[in-house]
């Protein structure tokens, strides 16, 4: 997924612990959902980590929520109940 990216950007086996696409897959496992993947640093901070976007090829627009999908493949449906 990160392929060939330069240092300090490439791929290292320490970047496994911390993925999120094990968990992404799990939990959401959409025929319609790419995921792309980049190494990310924070600033002054050494440590490195995995960040994922995902795009919903069905609804043709980013998902904001991986883990969940987007509105058209996995609509979210609320039902509310009154009691008297």
């Amino acid at each position: 997924m990160i392929g060939n990216t330069p240092p300090p950007r490439h791929w290292t086996p320490d970047l496994c612990k911390t993925c999120p696409v094990p968990g992404i897959q799990r939990a959401n496992a959409c025929e319609h959902m790419e995921l792309s993947g980049k190494v990310s640093s924070a600033f002054l901070i050494k440590k490195r980590q995995v960040q994922v976007t995902a795009f919903c090829h069905k609804s043709d627009k980013v998902v904001d929520n991986p883990y969940v999908g987007c509105d058209v493949c996995h609509p979210l449906t609320v039902k509310i109940s009154v009691s008297e």
